[in-house]
């Protein structure tokens, strides 16, 4: 019947085949529709589950800005402990800021609203972050393809002048915004205020308000006339820019705009603004007063950059960050320092006439570091980075910050320690010192003996109180490159090692790519003398802040390195090599000494690291350009002698303990003299990194 009306009504069939195909249609659209929002709402979701993860694992181990920190009107001090007991001050930290701290019931109302006005305006309503400018300003960088993301309110500006983080990417926005969703939860509008105008930067040097009153105006800020509150905080938004002493028409537009916002949100009258607009203020430039220099000491620094790697390591601060809280949060720093030793080492070290060295051929001045430190705790009782009196702040400090190679020195903790904490080599292991050997490993290399000669069979006790190239070369071979590189980084905390130094030459002669600081050799020979224990060197004990809570702990940290009996052993082998060995310059009337010296190519370095039962201490001796030092006997086994034989005078004797050496073991594998019709394998030309010896060869022997 339907056909049969269509066929008298064709225009109504069109009709209704039209409304069927729209019909169609839209279901199709609405089901496309439909789709596409259950994808994006799961993608929304997805998206929203990570972004959640995110800011949990990634964000919110930063989240944590406390203002206290960075109260930077109070000081922060080193302490040490006296003969007594009691602390007292090494010396006092001051910030390089030119700050003098304000209390907001002193800041000028004035100035809080200029700041509003033209920072901020919704300050007072929102809780961190003004959405509306912050969606701005994300808009505005992905569709506009700006790097600059702008739509930071005052919290926002406080942690970001308060942790220094700013760099311009989206996680460090992101970290901004969380940030100050938190510090709102825990600060009113009157602290965070209070902070951020005695933290922001006004300019010629000054920092907070009441300094920036004074340099321009000659005021403090109660003083303040309306117009001089705007031309100041004016400043903040581009310091040069509107600096009055440099461009004093730029600020006068600056403070004119500043002075109009204040009126349009109701914080000045109509006659108000008049009156400032009118006014023009009188900049009278007052010069800060110079402050005096503190030289600080080699061992202060080194304390200051401890515990600013540990503030940046522990609270995920920056060094910026981290470097104002050392200086200006009021920290008291419980250092190691020992007072007594520290005088010894500077009654030589800043005396050039009371040590051994001399200039170089081309005049350069003889260097030496020192490291003195406690094997049983880890504690630095003193050091000093060079020679002479010191006479600038955080120069090269070569004990902890220049690193040398250590030639034979390294024999102990790359080599022979680890092979003998792995069973491959005993005292009495034989090993033969020949010119025809062949490493496994390398076998076109081997390196001579210093002084030439070879020994033939011989004990590893002999070998290394004669400091035998060849012989520290076939342990190695034994011992492996990849297992004594992985000793030094795993076991004795040594982090100047780079991947290349992974080979023959640098860990069994001690030439590393970048060499290995004085600080780290005395840290790694800890271990010798506290019964195979390694103990990270360490400057401090504890931080803590104005309030005496702790911040920061630095407890000694221990790896276990060798079995007690392979300790033992090797200071036995040591004090060996101090007694009859290479190191005999460096021995004490009245206590065991146990260590070992260290040259490089042409006498360019020269080391000693010992140690007493009590003390560990390493030496290093040279030029900061490397050249060529002609001495009689080795300086640093010198300069060891005259700064620990003072500090040992009074002290108990103590013995080292005896070790149990086993039975004497025959040669490892065998040996043979080939025929002279034998071929010599390359000689290595490297002849600088033992310090007695002989020449490399070729054979099937050792261990």
């Amino acid at each position: 019947m339907a056909a049969k009306r269509n066929k008298k009504n064709p225009t109504r069939a069109v009709a209704d085949g039209a409304a069927s195909a729209v019909v169609g249609v839209l279901g199709t659209v609405f089901r496309v529709l439909g789709t596409t929002l259950l994808v994006l709402l799961v993608t929304g979701l997805l998206f929203m589950c990570i972004f959640a993860y995110y800011v949990k694992t990634c964000l919110s181990p930063e989240m944590d800005v406390k203002l206290e920190d960075f109260a930077i009107q109070l000081s922060s001090s080193i302490l040490y402990q006296d003969e007594s007991g009691a602390w007292q001050k090494m010396v006092q930290l001051s910030s390089s800021e030119n700050r003098i701290w304000i209390d907001y019931e002193n800041i000028p109302k004035n100035v809080e609203h200029a700041a509003v006005a033209i920072e901020d305006k919704r300050f007072y309503e929102h809780k961190g972050v003004d959405w509306y400018r912050t969606t701005g300003a994300f808009v505005n960088m992905f569709l506009g393809m700006k790097n600059d993301f702008g739509g930071s309110t005052i919290t926002q500006q406080l942690i970001k002048n308060t942790t220094k983080q700013d760099d311009i990417t989206v996680q460090r926005k992101l970290l901004e915004i969380f940030q100050a969703l938190e510090l709102e939860k825990k600060y009113s509008k009157e602290e965070i205020m209070e902070y951020y105008l005695n933290k922001v930067y006004f300019g010629e040097g000054c920092y907070g308000i009441y300094t920036a009153a004074d340099t321009y105006f000659g005021k403090t800020p109660d003083q303040l006339t309306l117009a001089e509150c705007a031309s100041i905080v004016g400043i903040t938004n581009a310091p040069t820019k509107y600096d009055p002493f440099i461009n004093q028409e730029e600020n006068r537009k600056r403070r004119i705009w500043i002075l109009n916002e204040m009126y349009d949100q109701g914080y000045i009258t109509k006659a108000e603004l008049d009156e400032a607009v009118n006014e023009e203020p009188v900049f009278v430039r007052k010069e800060n007063e110079a402050k005096p220099d503190v030289i600080y000491s080699y061992y202060a620094e080194t304390v200051i950059n401890d515990v600013i790697r540990d503030l940046m390591e522990q609270r995920g601060l920056s060094r910026d960050s981290a470097r104002q809280l050392v200086y200006g949060g009021g920290y008291q720093i419980y250092s190691c320092f020992d007072p007594a030793i520290q005088a010894i080492v500077d009654s030589y070290y800043t005396n050039l006439d009371a040590l051994p060295g001399h200039p170089s051929a081309k005049g350069q001045q003889f260097e030496t570091a020192i490291v003195i430190l406690d094997p049983y705790t880890g504690e630095i009782k003193a050091l000093s980075g060079g020679t002479g009196v010191k006479d600038i702040n955080f120069g090269l400090n070569r004990a902890t910050g220049s690193q040398r190679p250590p030639g034979s020195s390294i024999k102990p903790i790359a080599v022979y320690g680890p092979a003998m904490e792995l069973g491959l080599i005993t005292q009495n292991t034989k090993v033969n010192d020949s010119p025809y050997i062949k490493l496994d490993g390398k076998p076109d290399w081997l390196p001579k003996n210093s002084g030439g000669g070879n020994y033939g069979v011989i004990t590893i006790r002999t070998a290394l109180q004669r400091s035998l190239n060849n012989v520290s070369a076939q342990i190695l071979d034994k011992l492996t490159p990849q297992t004594s590189f992985a000793f030094l980084k795993d076991k004795l905390g040594v982090t100047s090692l780079v991947d290349a130094d992974c080979d023959y030459a640098p860990l069994s002669l001690g030439q590393l790519t970048n060499g290995i600081t004085v600080r780290e050799m005395a840290q790694a020979y800890s271990a010798f003398v506290n019964d195979g224990v390694f103990t990270y060197s360490r400057t401090y004990s504890y931080v803590t802040d104005s309030d005496g809570n702790v911040v920061l702990e630095n407890p000694a940290r221990t790896i276990t390195a060798f079995q007690p009996n392979t300790a033992w052993n090797m200071t036995d082998m040591l004090y060996n090599a101090v007694n009859a060995g290479t190191g005999t310059e460096a021995r004490l009337a009245n206590m065991p000494v146990a260590g070992k010296t260290g040259t490089t190519s042409d006498n360019r370095d020269r080391w000693f690291v010992g140690f007493t039962p009590y003390y560990v201490a390493a030496v290093w001796t040279g030029y900061d350009m490397p050249e060529v030092m002609n001495f009689a006997g080795n300086p640093a086994s010198q300069i060891w002698r005259l700064v620990m034989a003072p500090i040992h005078e009074n002290l108990p004797y103590k013995d080292f303990p005896t070790p149990d050496v086993g039975e004497p073991t025959g040669i490892f594998g065998s040996f043979y003299f080939p025929p002279p019709s034998t071929p010599t394998p390359q000689q290595s030309t490297d002849t600088g990194t033992g310090d007695t010896g002989g020449t490399g060869g070729n054979g099937d022997v050792i261990l």
